[in-house]
């Protein structure tokens, strides 16, 4: 009530004085007013003006008396003007001859000769300004004079009163202030605050909520005597009718709650017991503020809540543990990871042993149908040490009347309390021990239940007790149930993706090469290992190549799963063909990208395509007669050489984009390689860091390298899988390990061949001795015919420079180069021609045969093997027959 009357006074204060402050500023607005436009007329109508404004000097002649004039009457600027507006006097002399200012209205009603006296904003800033016109005798207008009296000397006229008013409202204030707070304070000594009717009512709600609320309510003395007890209390502590008065310690209560009251020691939420009841006790003093010395206690009965709790706990961690098993059973793809799961989130929350056993379909990816015979332990866990009978990687298989065989059977969970009244069922570990021995073991009681999904059952979990828990309750059957339910959605996921994982595997090995190529320019070894968490496209190929060369060729596929491994068998098929034209590595990789680009153009047309475009690729030709490797990459690792004498390089291979991307002709590098020198082609899988984040380059694998500078193509891909390899591999990998071969220069023979028919003999005959030198003398007379058609063909069709060079290896290859780019193939002759079948005689009598392209021209090329086949046998001799109508090389 006294802040309210203070406010009001208050309110009404500050009202008065804003009115005062009010009034005051609106006097001195129109004092303004008056006083410029009483100057204004004055000076206007003042003798001389209007003939000193006509005079040639108006400003010299009037500047001196507006000055005055402005002194003496206290306004701000006496401006006199002409009829244009132009100023004749001012106060600040730069304004005089400038236009007057002011809204556009008013001005041309000064210049019309009109008398206006309006606030604005004018040369001085916010004014009271009046203008009066100064006339010529014939009436007309000469021009006018403008008094102006700032607002701001308006307010510090105010400002000057405010002091006097805000004392005169503070006084006021304060003397109405003093009075109140007398008044109030004798109010509220007489009656504490409130009227009579208030005291009245207050008591009577107090007295209802008391006798009323949930809680028990004492108030005790200071000498410990009951003084308020209310009917909660009563009923809750069995208080006689006339306990109020009397000592606590007479009531008969408790002897720990007597002493709790009687010392009135704060508590908070104690629990006494109190006959059949827990009762939760607060006390706390009652003279905290001034009161009377005494407390005063609350009580409520818990008994209830106590049991709700408990049981609310229980069902807490059975959420709990739910929510465990559907995080944790279901973040893995493997089976045996997964049955695992579901026996650390069980043990020992659940049970004290658990163990689950998967069907032998199920391992193999299969999906089982009745009967359900041959069970696989695959995971166990728990207290198994005390308990030899729970063996993991073991076959299961269960008597007729065991309870998991009823589960099997049945598809429902089976709960057996006490296995030690099941003494007539056999084999209830699925061991060969009989049920009545699992007492012996602390085994008390078990669940069983058939792990089903989609009315298909996967296998068995059993939940094991001993003696130190509880025994199983039918309510654990429906927390089993779902731990079973969730665990066989997992492993039937896992199931499945085993299948699909070794069906990729499986379709990603047999597109990869099965066995390495016979060839002398290396020795190779490979190694491809799958991701653990799903097939990728990486790939590796040794593709032999005539004139003792090889193609190494390395390459990955982006993704993972079937497409991948489809795709990459469609690339490595290509690469394939592409090689049989003998292409250089920069030429091949661009047919290459070209068909990765024309693939993914019959991708767009179809939504769920996946596209090509970004796969790797390294193609490398290694010359074993030259000693030199030309290596061309697209998105691909460098190689890694390791010399013969052990040092760790990386050439600079010059990096192309991916395939796919186009527009970018291939480089190519050239490399002369020592014999002896391994050279190591990876994909970046082999790289991973073991967070799974791509390496930043082949650092680990150099000095995994280096440190092992003497071993073989096996022994290096060994190595390298045991040390460089992620722990977690989480992409595939693809390795290629070659030692390079030189040819001897004792087995490499050459000649020039003079563009003159005659000259086939005499080099015809110069190689046979070489043949016969190199102790082939039963291949002599094939190569003989073989190298007559090849120099007549060339000399015939072809172009200066002829040669012929023969190599010596597994077998005897024979290469005739010339300057001509067109290539010679089969035809079939008629009967009556008389040539066109020299080809063909090249065809029968040499293993392989054909052309490839030079800078210089081409070279063709013809092997004859020299493992029992060049003698003539009764078919070689017989070819006269079939001569007839055969090919012929003539088409060139």
């Amino acid at each position: 009530m006294f802040i309210l009357q203070l406010l009001l006074v208050l309110l009404l204060v500050v009202g008065a004085v804003v009115g005062l402050a009010l009034q005051a500023r609106s006097q001195g607005m129109a004092d303004a007013r008056k006083r410029s436009l009483a100057v204004a007329g004055t000076m206007a109508n003042a003798p001389g003006v209007a003939q000193a404004m006509a005079s040639n000097h108006p400003t010299a002649l009037l500047r001196d008396s507006a000055e005055a004039a402005r002194k003496g009457s206290g306004v701000d600027s006496v401006v006199v003007f002409d009829h244009r507006g132009l100023r004749l006097t001012h106060p600040d002399t730069t304004l005089i001859g400038k236009r007057i200012i002011g809204p556009a209205k008013l001005v041309r009603e000064e210049l019309a000769g009109k008398t206006i006296s309006q606030t604005f904003h004018a040369s001085q800033g916010l004014s009271v300004v009046s203008a009066v016109p100064v006339l010529k005798s014939d009436g007309s207008v000469l021009g006018g004079v403008s008094v102006g009296v700032k607002v701001e000397s308006v307010n510090s006229v105010m400002t000057q009163r405010l002091p006097l008013l805000l004392g005169s409202a503070t006084g006021a204030l304060a003397l109405t202030t003093g009075g109140t707070a007398l008044i109030s304070r004798r109010v509220r000594r007489q009656t504490h605050g409130l009227g009579a009717t208030e005291m009245t009512r207050m008591y009577e709600h107090h007295d209802a909520v008391l006798h009323s609320v949930r809680e028990g309510v004492l108030v005790v003395a200071a000498d410990g005597r009951l003084l308020l007890v209310n009917s909660e209390a009563r009923a809750l502590l069995g208080l006689a009718p006339d306990a109020e008065g009397r000592h606590i310690g007479e009531l008969g209560l408790e002897p720990r709650l007597t002493e709790l009251l009687v010392s009135g020691r704060p508590v908070t939420d104690e629990v006494y017991p109190c006959g059949n009841r827990l009762l939760a006790v607060n006390l706390r003093p009652t003279d905290r503020r001034g009161g009377p010395a005494g407390s005063v206690a609350t009580l409520r009965d818990t008994t209830e809540l106590q049991a709700l709790s408990g049981r609310a706990a229980v069902a807490r961690e059975r959420l709990e543990l739910l929510y465990d098993a559907g995080v944790r059973i279901g973040s893995t793809l493997e089976l045996t990871e997964t049955t695992e799961k579901l026996v650390e989130v069980a043990v020992p929350r659940f049970a004290d042993i658990v163990t689950v056993e998967l069907l032998d379909p199920v391992l193999q990816g299969e999906e089982p149908e009745p009967p359900y015979e041959v069970l696989h332990r695959t995971a166990v866990g728990g207290d198994t040490t005390a308990h030899p009978l729970f063996r993991p990687g073991e076959r299961a298989v269960y008597g007729p009347t065991a309870p998991q065989n009823q589960a099997l059977r049945t598809g429902h969970a089976v709960l057996q309390a006490a296995v030690s009244d099941q003494a007539a069922v056999s084999d209830a570990t699925g061991l060969g021990t009989p049920a009545e021995h699992l007492p012996d073991h602390g085994i008390q009681s078990l669940i069983t239940v058939p792990l089903r999904y989609r009315g298909v059952t996967l296998g068995l979990a059993n939940f094991w007790r001993t003696r130190r828990s509880e025994p199983f309750e039918e309510e654990d059957l429906a927390i089993a149930g779902e731990l079973s339910g969730r665990t066989a959605i997992c492993v039937d996921n896992a199931r499945r993706y085993a299948r699909e994982h070794a069906m990729v595997t499986t379709l990603q090995r047999n597109l990869l090469p099965g066995s390495l190529p016979d060839q002398d320019a290396t020795e190779v070894a490979t190694r491809y290992l799958p991701a653990q968490g799903g097939t990728s496209g990486s790939w590796f190929d040794v593709i032999p190549l005539p004139g003792h060369r090889v193609a190494l060729v390395v390459g990955k596929v982006a993704g993972q799963g079937l497409h991948a491994a489809a795709t990459m068998g469609r690339l490595r098929i290509a690469v394939q063909n592409f090689s049989a034209l003998d292409l250089p590595p920069d030429e091949l990789l661009s047919l290459l990208d070209e068909l990765v680009t024309r693939l993914d153009l019959e991708q767009d047309t179809d939504p769920d395509g996946a596209r090509i475009t970004g796969a790797t690729c390294l193609y490398a030709i290694y010359d074993s007669v030259r000693g030199l490797c030309t290596v061309a990459r697209a998105g691909h690792p460098a190689p890694v050489l390791i010399g013969p004498d052990g040092t760790v390089d990386t050439p600079a291979v010059p990096v192309s984009p991916p395939l796919g991307f186009g527009g970018e002709p291939f480089e190519v590098a050239e490399l002369p390689l020592a014999e002896g020198t391994r050279l190591v082609l990876y994909t970046n899988g082999l790289l991973d860091s073991h967070d799974g984040a791509p390496d930043t380059g082949p650092g680990p694998l150099r000095h995994a390298l280096a440190d092992h500078p003497d071993l073989g193509p096996e022994e290096i891909c060994q190595t390298l899988l045991d040390t460089v390899r992620p722990a977690r591999q989480s992409d595939d990998i693809a390795l290629l390990v070659a030692r390079t071969r030189v040819l001897d220069p004792k087995d490499v023979a050459e000649w020039e061949v003079p563009l003159d028919p005659a000259a086939v003999a005499p080099i015809r005959a110069a190689a046979a001795q070489q043949i016969r030198a190199w102790g082939l003398e039963e291949a002599d007379f094939a190569a003989e015919l073989i190298i007559s058609e090849l120099i007549t063909n060339a000399l015939r069709y072809g172009a200066p420079p002829v040669r012929l060079r023969l190599l010596r290896g597994r077998d005897l290859t024979f290469e005739v180069s010339d300057g001509s780019s067109t290539s010679p193939h089969l035809r079939r002759a008629r009967a009556t021609d008389e040539g066109g079948r020299g080809l063909f005689l090249v065809s029968q009598f040499a293993r392989a045969w054909g052309t490839r392209y030079t800078a210089d021209g081409k070279v063709i090329w013809a092997e004859q093997a020299l493992s029992g086949t060049a003698a003539l046998d009764d078919g070689a001799l017989g070819l006269g027959d079939s001569l007839v109508g055969q090919g012929d090389p003539s088409a060139l």
